[in-house]
């Protein structure tokens, strides 16, 4: 905290939790915050939030926990900075002690966003003249959010080179574009509202990148159908024009974002929806096939267990009487961080488990030895999601959500095929 914020504002700030930008969000146009290490949260939709309190408990393993729903306000200063602060529901503001936010250090640390830029504000680095100089500069230098929306647009697919002696993991959020637009977006529509309303409510979810130490994300909308029943007719027509002008028409499911780490090149790799959208069938494939290589080769050791948890997945939704899945998303998440190296000429014990690399010629005196390979899989986003148990709503759908079932199955079908093919 800066020694510029007096006694009051440090007791004010240490009864709520100090919201963070969320730095792997890689799709979707829904602000996500980090709440700590293992919960992040987002705006409260209702249709959304029914359904993580209803969900059978077999598409448990499938979704993020849910883990409750906190009120958010937000507090402006007279530079226009912005604040947001979670507090419990009921206004006690001691019951968020039971949830582990000691990560967040709210009295070490305050993180103000302006409306353009991220600052953090240090007591040991950084001087309120300093700050008020910086920002001052800052928003003489920053385009209105508007350009810079039609910048990253256009900046589609983004490489950054990253320093790999320091944590790799704390670089990303220097560079994830997509979460920076995002969370400008969020709060300048809550800075536009703010005469009417200061109180959000956001749900907290499991923060499935938690135990990855360089989180690599891969975002699909899934389902040949991205409108839910009670959209627009305005909104029908255009959800229905960038199916059809991508590849869920074709096989269900497009790129919606991508982060990727690539320890070979030292880079960090952003893709975004927009180039997603034009991928042919074929260039979602190679899509896949960059998701899955580190820049030095092919990580093969992951196809498999991706490969499971996607049929256990499709097995899960065959059997979902009258769910509709619209706009949803999956996520497959795995870790980044550079393989173990061992000695070709190891012991056989430790030579266990090598990826094919071990054979190559290339491979010299060393080879990498993939460590557990842990990958998850799971489903996101269903503010559009219903079902026959939603009470109020007029469609009801029988049977399973066969768009969805489809695009599981040619997902399947394509990282089979990247697998055979690297195999040859």
């Amino acid at each position: 905290m800066s020694p510029a914020f007096g006694a009051m504002e440090v007791e004010h700030y240490s009864k709520g939790v100090l919201l963070e930008p969320f730095v792997h969000q890689v799709g979707g146009h829904s602000c996500v915050l980090r709440f700590n290490d293992e919960t992040i949260c987002k705006p409260l939709i209702q249709r959304e939030h029914q359904f993580y309190e209803t969900l059978p408990a077999e598409m448990r393993k499938f979704t993020p926990q849910y883990e409750g729903v906190v009120s958010v306000s937000f507090e402006e200063d007279e530079d226009g900075n912005l604040c947001l602060i979670a507090y419990p529901l009921n206004g006690d503001h001691d019951s968020l002690e039971s949830l582990d936010n000691s990560d967040c250090e709210p009295k070490n640390k305050l993180l103000r966003w302006s409306n353009k830029k991220t600052v953090l504000l240090e007591n040991e680095k950084l001087t309120k003249e300093w700050v008020r100089q910086h920002r001052k500069e800052e928003k003489m230098k920053s385009h209105k959010l508007e350009e810079e929306f039609e910048w990253l647009k256009k900046s589609e697919v983004l490489y950054y080179s990253v320093e790999k002696k320091g944590n790799v993991s704390s670089q990303f959020k220097h560079h994830n574009p997509w979460s920076m637009k995002c969370h400008q977006q969020q709060l300048q529509q809550m800075k536009e509202n703010a005469k009417h309303r200061n109180q959000y409510k956001f749900i907290l979810l499991e923060n499935l990148t938690s135990r990855y130490e360089v989180p690599c994300v891969l975002d699909l909308k899934m389902g040949t159908r991205q409108h839910g029943d009670d959209a627009s007719e305005e909104k029908k027509a255009n959800q229905i024009r960038k199916c059809q002008q991508s590849t869920s028409a074709v096989i269900g499911v497009r790129v919606c974002g991508m982060q990727v780490y690539q320890p070979g090149t030292g880079q960090l790799m952003f893709m975004n929806k927009y180039h997603g959208r034009k991928l042919s069938v074929q260039g979602f494939k190679e899509a896949l096939y960059q998701f899955f290589h580190n820049g030095k080769y092919l990580r093969r050791e992951l196809f498999e267990p991706v490969l499971k948890k996607l049929s256990e997945l499709k097995s899960v939704l065959e059997k979902q009487e009258s769910y509709r899945f619209y706009s949803s998303s999956l996520l497959i998440i795995y870790d980044g961080k550079e393989l173990q190296e061992v000695a070709v000429d190891s012991d056989p014990e430790d030579l266990e488990g090598l990826s094919e690399e071990s054979s190559d010629e290339s491979a010299g005196a060393y080879a990498y030895k993939p460590t557990t390979s842990s990958v998850d899989v799971r489903m996101i986003d269903f503010a559009h999601t219903t079902c026959r148990y939603y009470g109020e709503d007029s469609v009801v759908h029988e049977g399973q959500d066969t768009g969805y079932v489809f695009g599981l199955q040619n997902l399947i079908a394509i990282i089979k095929e990247i697998r055979d093919e690297s195999s040859e």
